[in-house]
């Protein structure tokens, strides 16, 4: 795969990820991370959601499925998480690893009259696992 097709592949992946948060499964979604992925997030005063680090896939899917039982997301929850000016690097010394930024906007109440909750940015490692690109560390800030 060239560094092209990954960037490719990268990009879908991420907005991938993106809609399965909205409307996925949580097991549709927990498998673009890496079994040893890491998942942190800095405080979201408007959705309520502390500061967090979760290890691996099993402390991913109880924070997907804790933010899902709170309505925050998933389906039903009439959100939609949006990237944009997605940067994507697929070089450097090991051709599985690579990195990529993004800015996330998150609108909640899409059903009735959308606004605009959250802002922020993604800075993601992604490695390339059995020839597919998998989400192995996102760090998420606000803002």
């Amino acid at each position: 795969m060239n560094a092209t097709e990954s960037v490719v592949e990268i990009q879908s992946l991420l907005a991938r990820v993106a809609h399965l948060a909205d409307d996925g499964t949580v097991e549709d979604y927990l498998t673009h991370f890496t079994a040893d992925a890491v998942w942190e997030s800095a405080p979201n005063p408007t959705t309520g959601m502390p500061a967090q680090i979760r290890t691996g896939r099993a402390e991913i899917e109880e924070g997907v499925r804790t933010r899902r039982a709170s309505g925050i997301q998933g389906p039903g929850s009439a959100t939609r998480h949006v990237l944009t000016t997605i940067a994507v690097d697929p070089g450097g010394d090991d051709p599985d690893v690579a990195t990529s930024t993004a800015y996330w906007t998150f609108f909640v109440d899409t059903t009735t009259a959308a606004r605009l909750s959250s802002v922020g940015r993604y800075d993601d490692t992604l490695r390339r696992v059995d020839g597919r690109w998998r989400l192995a560390h996102r760090r998420i800030t606000i803002g």
